[in-house]
């Protein structure tokens, strides 16, 4: 039997000169618009020639056996991963996030093509070090993460968090099961991020609210949640506000329409409805990320 070669998947999305001449036509115009803006389009060169030299660098230690396919960010959701893939990701921190919830346990090797700029928790290989590991013995992280279903079998994976709430700038009404009294509320939606997602928007609310709260640890296998400025209206629990999930918490919609988001992209949403329940807990898969070593 032929044992079948592993598909190296470059994952990238375009650099801001690209997308700058894709919204005004001609590199004339995207420098006159960076002009009137204080920007230099020498910055966006030397940035796009580094993500250029990332992907070249990468794509020339592929194993010559293996099979390739490249994939933008836009176009993740259409494409078909496999489970011998190995994913390689060149970009910015958010783009690994990007694509987590496509996997299925495939390694993911994030290359940080811009040091200076991206601070690299999910992408934390140079592209030389991405190049050697390929062929190598990697370590990898096995990262936890979050999973919200549906009562009716619709589900969403997130590398970072999982958003409820209103999907304009309305309250969100929801009731929160598994505690000793019934959790009513009413606020600006709820989060529940992992561990990794902790250094983000969770740690952006434990801040403003000083809250004491332990934040989990990215392998650890608990979520944080968080409602954000629940009202202490009538009936409502503006105090229960926060907490750990360790095995899942399970919230019933009282609005007449919610939605569900994961790693910020709104476009990839599930709509709840009222009286349905969602529920959260940490997901079956992990995000297995290479490490420098």
């Amino acid at each position: 039997m032929t044992t079948l070669q592993p598909r190296a998947v470059l994952v990238t999305r375009p650099s801001e000169l690209d997308e700058l001449l894709g919204r005004h036509g001609t590199r004339g115009q995207v420098e006159f618009f960076l002009k009137t803006r204080g920007r230099s389009i020498a910055d966006l060169d030397a940035a796009h020639d580094r993500l250029a030299d990332a992907v070249h660098t990468v794509t020339a230690a592929i194993p010559g056996a293996w099979r390739r396919a490249a994939v933008l960010r836009d176009d993740l959701p259409a494409f078909a991963f496999s489970p011998e893939d190995v994913v390689i990701v060149v970009g910015q921190d958010g783009l690994v996030a990007n694509v987590a919830k496509y996997l299925a346990g495939q390694p993911v090797f994030g290359v940080n093509p811009d040091p200076g700029v991206n601070p690299g928790l999910l992408v934390p290989l140079l592209p030389a070090q991405a190049a050697t590991l390929l062929t190598g013995k990697p370590t990898f992280r096995q990262l936890t993460m979050a999973a919200a279903v549906t009562d009716d079998g619709q589900q969403l994976t997130a590398l970072n968090e999982i958003y409820l709430g209103n999907a304009g700038h309305q309250s969100a009404r929801y009731a929160l099961g598994g505690f000793e009294h019934p959790v009513r509320q009413s606020s600006s939606g709820l989060i529940a991020a992992t561990g990794t997602g902790a250094t983000g928007w969770a740690a952006s609310i434990v801040r403003e609210r000083h809250s004491p709260l332990p934040l989990p640890r990215p392998e650890d296998r608990a979520l944080a949640w968080f409602a954000r400025e629940p009202w202490p209206g009538p009936g409502l629990d503006a105090d229960t506000s926060e907490g750990l999930i360790t095995d899942r918490l399970v919230v019933t919609c009282h609005s007449d329409e919610l939605v569900l988001f994961a790693d910020g992209i709104e476009r990839d949403r599930i709509a709840v409805h009222w009286g349905q329940d969602v529920t959260i807990s940490c997901a079956d898969q992990h995000l297995q990320l290479a490490q420098a070593g």
